[in-house]
């Protein structure tokens, strides 16, 4: 499996476009939030859309794994991955694993706006666990697109997973905070994988470790969206 992840890792760094679009668009939404109608303040709203639209990001670069792999479904490389002795589970693992390196480069852009653009100001040690609380929490979001991409083709998972990217930012308060939704839809954003997935970065700002309603929340949506990968992996075994 380790030759496998190196692999996809080496074929998905080949598409500098994506990458560079990937992470270019969250940058300059944040920067657009936050400077449109006078100085929010470095301190509040801007470190808290920072992380918001940091998770956004790394939200649309995940789900944009699956296109990938509805292409490569679609070219026959299912096939040849198949006639390997990957496991279903292990096929999907190391998929996840490699695509989390189109995450890494959109959050530390953010980040990096964040600070040195908009003068958002944290402990050394909160900027660490700030990446790689982001990084480890997209995982539940590479495992959906990577369903998405295993059971539709490729211009219905680049459809679904925008509707999801969409959904999830608004639900979960990534663009906005929840408070400014109405109630009923306020109370669902908190069970969101997004507005869980932002909690871990907001807590790391505030200077804690994340809640363990954040980290449960979290733990069943990544159970439930990998299932869902591996069972979009054998159905599609049976469309190829």
């Amino acid at each position: 499996m380790f030759q496998y992840i190196l692999l996809e890792i080496r074929r998905t760094l080949r598409d500098g476009f994506f990458l560079l679009f990937g992470s270019g668009m969250p940058v300059m939404m944040y920067l657009l939030f936050t400077n449109i109608g006078g100085d929010g303040g470095a301190g509040g709203w801007k470190t808290g859309s920072m992380v918001g639209m940091a998770a956004y990001g790394a939200l649309g670069s995940a789900m944009a794994v699956g296109t990938g792999v509805s292409s490569d479904k679609s070219l026959g490389w299912l096939q040849q991955l198949r006639v390997t002795p990957l496991s279903p589970s292990q096929a999907v693992v190391g998929r996840a694993i490699s695509g989390s390196v189109t995450v890494l480069p959109t959050i530390l852009t953010v980040l990096l706006a964040g600070g040195l653009i908009n003068g958002v100001e944290l402990e050394a040690w909160q900027w660490v666990a700030l990446v790689l609380l982001l990084w480890i929490g997209a995982l539940p979001f590479t495992l959906l697109g990577i369903g998405n991409g295993y059971r539709l083709t490729p211009q219905g998972t680049g459809v679904v997973n925008v509707a999801c990217l969409m959904g999830f930012a608004i639900v979960g308060g990534l663009w906005f905070p929840l408070e400014l939704l109405p109630g009923w839809l306020s109370s669902i954003g908190g069970f969101t994988p997004a507005n869980r997935f932002a909690e871990l970065g907001w807590a790391a700002t505030e200077g804690h470790a994340p809640g363990a309603a954040t980290i449960g929340v979290l733990a069943g949506w990544l159970l439930l969206f990998g299932g869902y990968a591996v069972v979009s992996y054998r159905r599609s075994a049976r469309t190829v």
